[in-house]
């Protein structure tokens, strides 16, 4: 899967959306520890919050969902997420042929945005490397820490561990270093004891080793983990920080109150003191190290004042369920949000050289034929609209199949008065490949009429075609002749996908004649870099309430498949844009050809 300009913008954007939650989420969970502190020191709502952040900066980088997104899609023009479409005398042949495109050089507005984007994403991955790269190293110093201590088989042998009872699996480690007493290792849990806490008094050792164990027993190593992994992945959001260092907080403080509780006041005031003079002993570089590393049980002045104020008023702080509640529906409410007023990239067609103004709407889809990997999928790719001409291939399959079309020029039929005539190329004797070339209407229903009613509805159903429907206009009876142009059949970009690659895996209940001849005339040549193009153009103009057509706007279609050293890739492109002096089909196929050379070398 190649990463596209447009994913790259929506990088950015995922990144600064982020931001955004993490100041929402951030100011929410500020106001719970100020007002609500029952629930702030509930490590949970500190993990959800750094989770929230996180759901927010992938849910921009996903296919969003039109049924939930409310605000309109950002107008950048496609001309600003790849090169420019190209001029009109530069079309497409119909016979096979080298595929050539002059585009014209971008205005620097356009550059300036690509680079800036892309520069972005460099420096994000370089800093991603390089916050992993602190953790990692954070980790070797506490195994070396760990490495010049002496192991403690025998709870005899210290004080603080006389009423503990240690799971078999913690290695205890005493080091002659002046650091608090820490809990590392989320594989392998390790607990160093510094050797100074031998002079604390007896009951103070046993709390404070306590203290670690009970952090082992909540599991706060994994909760810990998950919460510097978050802060890693995002870590150009300072929200994150902040919100995991306020997780440590709280689960230090969830610590203290598990081993204070139902402890007399001459116990509590000597953790307290106990904690005071580990603060002392602690220097800052090993407190960094140690935090970075997911080390428990590091005193820093910042977390002890809360500590203490704990101590002291242990009832100050009582669990409230509906409180917590409340919060974690607030965190929710803040990620609902950014799927309903995340904006779109991927919505606005780029006008083409021949566009005034920008498109209402796109979807670009393209997925690899024979694995099925989607490749891309940008815009409102789900939503049904009018096939329009480019039914041709599904007419071209069944007349091929079913004898109706021999081969590339036969049957060649006359023009006729009463024949729809709306395109003057039409009023002209036609054959398979003129047809096609030409989007020739009459001839299509030419096929449909000699397959009649009963057959051509089977053949849809065999093909999967859409919604099905060939009932035609309401009241017309007029289903065999119209049903694909602007009326009852209608199929989404992501169907004309999943269409396109049983045809060109041969999935169809067709005959091997009907697939080399489909194949034969929608050829529309060789792009530079040696892809071979089968495609098929549409225009239609959508449907209003009243029945009437839309004289502003035209849907331009382009579908098909490209081919190179055995690999194939299926592609549908689809933009509602307004109506232009040129047709939506053409001037669509033309701007994806532009871009799809470069796109495909990424693959």
């Amino acid at each position: 899967m190649f990463i596209s300009t447009l994913l790259i913008f929506r990088f950015l954007l995922a990144s600064l959306g982020c931001m955004a939650a993490g100041l929402v989420v951030w100011a929410m969970t500020a106001a719970c520890r100020r007002y609500l502190p029952q629930v702030a020191v509930q490590r949970s709502i500190w993990l959800l919050g750094q989770v929230t952040v996180v759901a927010t900066f992938l849910a921009f980088l996903l296919p969003h969902s039109e049924r939930l997104r409310l605000l309109p899609a950002i107008e950048l023009p496609e001309t600003m997420l790849s090169a420019p479409a190209a001029p009109e005398h530069a079309a497409v042949p119909a016979q096979a042929g080298a595929i050539v495109r002059d585009g014209n050089a971008p205005t620097n507005y356009r550059a300036w945005l690509n680079r800036g984007a892309e520069a972005w994403l460099s420096l994000y991955l370089l800093g991603l490397a390089y916050t992993m790269g602190r953790v990692l190293q954070a980790h070797r110093t506490l195994n070396g820490l760990a490495a010049t201590g002496e192991r403690l088989n025998l709870t005899g042998r210290h004080q603080g561990l006389d009423s503990a009872a240690p799971p078999p699996s913690l290695t205890i480690i005493e080091v002659d270093a002046p650091i608090s007493p820490m809990l590392f290792g989320w594989f392998r849990p390790r607990l160093l004891l510094p050797r100074h806490l031998r002079s604390f008094d007896p009951l103070q050792q046993q709390m404070i080793v306590e203290h670690e164990l009970t952090h082992l027993r909540r599991h706060d190593l994994q909760w810990m983990s998950a919460g510097v992994v978050l802060q890693t992945l995002l870590w150009f959001n300072p929200f994150m920080r902040l919100l995991r260092d306020n997780l440590a907080w709280a689960q230090e403080l969830g610590c203290d109150r598990d081993v204070l509780r139902n402890r007399p006041p001459s116990q509590r005031k000597a953790y307290a003191a106990a904690l005071v003079a580990q603060l002392r002993l602690q220097p800052h570089p090993v407190t960094h190290s140690a935090k970075t590393a997911l080390a428990f049980g590091v005193v820093s002045a910042r977390t002890v004042a809360a500590r203490i104020g704990l101590i002291r008023e242990p009832a100050a702080m009582p669990r409230s369920v509906w409180a917590r509640g409340a919060a974690i529906a607030g965190l929710a409410s803040i990620f609902a949000a950014t799927l309903a007023f995340q904006p779109a990239l991927a919505d606005r067609a780029a006008p083409t050289a021949h566009a005034a103004t920008p498109a209402t709407f796109s979807c670009t889809d393209m997925v690899d034929a024979i694995s099925g990997a989607r490749l891309v999928h940008d815009g409102h790719c789900d939503e049904r609209v009018t096939p329009a001409s480019t039914f041709n291939i599904a007419v071209s399959l069944m007349g091929y199949d079913s004898g109706i079309l021999h081969d590339a020029h036969s049957p060649s039929l006359p023009f006729k008065p009463g024949y729809v005539d709306w395109n003057p190329d039409w009023r002209e004797t036609t054959d398979p490949t003129s047809w096609i070339r030409n989007s020739t209407v009459w001839y299509a229903q030419q096929v449909t009429a000699s397959l009649g009613a009963r057959r051509f509805q089977q053949y849809l159903n065999s093909f999967g075609y859409g919604n099905l429907d060939t009932t035609g206009d309401p009241g017309k009876d007029n289903g065999l002749a119209m049903s694909w142009i602007e009326s009852s059949l209608k199929i989404s970009p992501a169907e004309q996908t999943a269409f396109l690659r049983k045809i060109v895996n041969r999935q169809l209940p067709l005959s091997a004649h009907a697939y080399d001849m489909t194949a034969r005339i929608t050829a529309l040549g060789t792009l530079p870099n040696g892809w071979q193009i089968h495609g098929k153009t549409g225009t239609a103009s959508p449907v209003l309430a009243d029945g009437s057509d839309d004289a502003r706007r035209s849907y331009g279609w382009f579908v098909g498949w490209a081919t190179k050293d055995g690999r194939t890739v299926v592609f549908s492109r689809l933009v509602l844009q307004d109506k232009q002096d040129r047709a939506a089909g053409p001037a669509t196929r033309d701007a994806f050809l532009h871009d799809l050379p470069a796109q495909l070398d990424a693959l």
